[in-house]
């Protein structure tokens, strides 16, 4: 039997406003549900940075580069669909595209809130932690780091939740369950069909959720060995607080880059009682962002995905001998 994890082609999606956006390795292509009911399709080659310049297909290399693009790429989703329901809203006029001034302006905004509220907001609080074990902390402290990473989760899981009960972002969260499901659909070989999709988990082992909680695992271990290094940089104060977290944004590559490489590492053997150890936390949050789509959902994220197949003429998986096909082992729970 042929697993998945041989197949040639490694296809990633991501949820975007009333739609899914699609990525494989030559192609991109993203479909979004209009009001009225039609889907608008659009797809474009793409070609990745590692292409040009092989050595960033190195391991620890190749992390910060794909997640680099993944950003891209994103935005250019987002931006696409939010576009195509703003016309919707307009009668079908068309609307001036979105400059990349008002896109950096948004995206520098967000930054800046992820940085106070999810950085500088829980290293603060870490150092005002001492008296839950007795002692005063510093960065140079274990305790610290599992107690910074404690208060990042609570936050992000509070945030997603909370935002979960906004409609259209709920929306957005069943479209991601509807982007998971596709993706287990073809890594197991199927025909791509809404009634063979729906018997897929909406959980993914690739899914950027998960690799929030590996990074947050990983900066831990690396926070910890990295400031005790420098005793200097572990000193209290409010502006040495602000020093550090901007040390730990820059930390943030190396991070990202070994977080990617468990991640690859933990799809490639879900199989493995070490990888599904690393990597259940990720799936268990995912019960909160990837919801069950509805069958409306599923055919648009199989539009796209069928669209990026189609750019790389790769043969759709209804040609496969049954006997080929396998449960698809990322997207157990």
């Amino acid at each position: 039997m042929k697993h998945h994890e041989d197949l040639p082609l490694a296809v990633g999606g991501q949820a975007v406003l009333e739609g899914v956006m699609m990525r494989s390795p030559h192609a991109m292509a993203v479909a979004v549900r209009r009001p009225d009911g039609s889907v608008i399709l659009k797809d474009e080659a793409y070609h990745s940075l590692a292409e040009r310049y092989p050595v960033l297909k190195r391991a620890l290399l190749r992390g910060p580069v794909i997640l680099i693009e993944a950003m891209v790429t994103g935005v250019k989703a987002l931006t696409f669909s939010a576009q195509a329901a703003l016309q919707e809203e307009d009668g079908g006029k068309e609307d001036e595209p979105l400059g990349w001034g008002s896109i950096a302006l948004t995206l520098g905004g967000a930054f800046l809130m992820a940085f106070l509220f999810f950085g500088f907001l829980p290293h603060w609080l870490s150092g005002k932690a001492g008296f839950l074990v007795g002692r005063s902390l510093t960065p140079a402290d274990f305790t610290f780091h599992a107690i910074d990473g404690l208060i990042k989760l609570t936050f992000i899981i509070l945030y997603i939740w909370g935002i979960s009960f906004f409609p259209d972002i709920r929306r957005v969260f069943e479209y991601h369950g509807a982007e998971h499901k596709s993706i287990c659909t073809f890594e197991a070989g199927e025909e791509l069909t809404v009634a063979k999709a729906k018997a897929h988990p909406t959980a993914h082992a690739r899914c950027g959720t998960s690799f929030i909680l590996v990074v947050l695992l990983v900066s831990i271990l690396i926070f910890t060995v990295f400031f005790p290094l420098f005793p200097a940089l572990t000193r209290r104060g409010l502006g040495n607080n602000f020093l550090q977290v901007v040390i730990k944004v820059g930390l943030m590559f190396p991070i990202a880059a070994l977080s990617y490489e468990i991640i690859r590492w933990g799809g490639k053997h879900s199989r493995h009682p070490l990888a599904h150890l690393l990597l259940w936390p990720g799936l268990a949050t995912q019960r909160l962002t990837a919801l069950e789509p509805d069958d409306s959902q599923l055919e648009v994220a199989l539009e796209a995905l069928k669209a990026v197949l189609a750019r790389e003429e790769y043969p759709l998986p209804e040609g496969r001998l049954a006997g080929d096909s396998l449960p698809c082992a990322e997207c157990r729970h």
